[in-house]
């Protein structure tokens, strides 16, 4: 008799597929080839007799029952993570003070904490959403235990510096996850209305934000004409200014969600970088819980 269950593997390959939205991105986060993730799933899928995703060009998205699945899959898998810590001494008990740039799955995030607190129930959780610049230059203030920023992936400056870590903390940030910037704009603008000509409207941050900062430059390193037609306090309020089609900006992928769209190659706007989202490394002396929580957050926040 065939037993019982789920593997637990192939859970986790699910989970990470369906929330990358491709078999290729769920590969980077579970390390994963290709090859292998696509025969997890199809065991998976042969196991419950159902299909758990719908194929295109742009990906994979889940089918009824893959939707249904994935509710279960991510108890099984937190729960299992949860008892493994508890037997091996390591469940969360006290505060944890988070520091989060508001770039990080804005759509997801509070999906993420939500799972992240339902984990741990007896950790009191405190969140803040700062800019990145903020978290990195507070690093050592001990205003917060745990800060997660993105940062600009430049190759360049890397090598300039040694490949060394940004932050004033000994020991090296944790990458937990990289993606395209894009230029954007919103929906109708670029496909009804017509595409801006120069000099681009742009939608912008404070200049205490690294990547606004970065925008600016590198316009101005290519000689591309702009103006600032609308600046907003963070990511919520330039993801509805571009929507209200006041006029184009740079962003991560996971922030993009419904109304925006990437501005076409025809415009002439210059290549950009990838961003990575960085857990600070652990301060000298710091909570046997805290550093346990860091160690839960990086594999929650692929």
């Amino acid at each position: 008799m065939n037993a019982r269950g789920f593997d637990l593997a192939q859970l986790r390959t699910f989970i990470a597929v369906t929330e990358a939205g491709s078999v290729s991105g769920g590969a980077e986060r579970v390390f994963l080839s290709q090859s292998s993730v696509s025969e997890q799933l199809k065991k998976l899928e042969d196991r419950i007799g159902q299909p758990l995703f719908t194929r295109s060009k742009q990906g994979v998205a889940a089918t009824p029952a893959g939707a249904k699945l994935l509710e279960h899959a991510r108890r099984i898998v937190a729960l299992c993570d949860a008892a493994y810590d508890d037997m091996l001494g390591r469940s969360l008990d006290g505060e944890l003070r988070l520091a989060i740039t508001d770039y990080y799955r804005p759509h997801d995030v509070a999906e993420i904490l939500r799972r992240f607190a339902s984990q741990h129930p007896r950790l009191r959780l405190h969140v803040t959403v700062l800019p990145s610049a903020v978290i990195d230059g507070s690093a050592d203030d001990n205003a917060y235990d745990i800060g997660l920023s993105l940062r600009i992936v430049d190759d360049s400056a890397k090598r300039a510096n040694g490949n060394s870590d940004a932050s004033g903390t000994t020991g090296r940030s944790t990458v937990v996850r990289r993606e395209k910037l894009v230029w954007v704009g919103a929906t109708p603008t670029l496909r009804e209305d017509g595409p801006p000509t120069p000099p681009f409207p742009l939608v912008l941050l404070p200049s205490t934000c690294q990547l606004q900062r970065y925008v600016v430059k590198l316009l101005d390193a290519k000689r591309i004409p702009y103006l600032i037609s609308h600046s907003a306090s963070g990511v919520a309020g330039l993801q509805l200014a571009l929507k209200a089609g006041l006029g184009i900006s740079c962003l991560n992928e996971s922030s993009l969600g419904a109304g925006l769209i990437p501005c076409p190659a025809s415009l002439g706007l210059p290549a950009l970088p990838a961003a990575e989202f960085h857990l600070l490394p652990a301060r000298p002396g710091e909570a046997e819980h805290v550093t346990n929580a860091r160690a839960a957050l990086a594999d929650l926040l692929g």
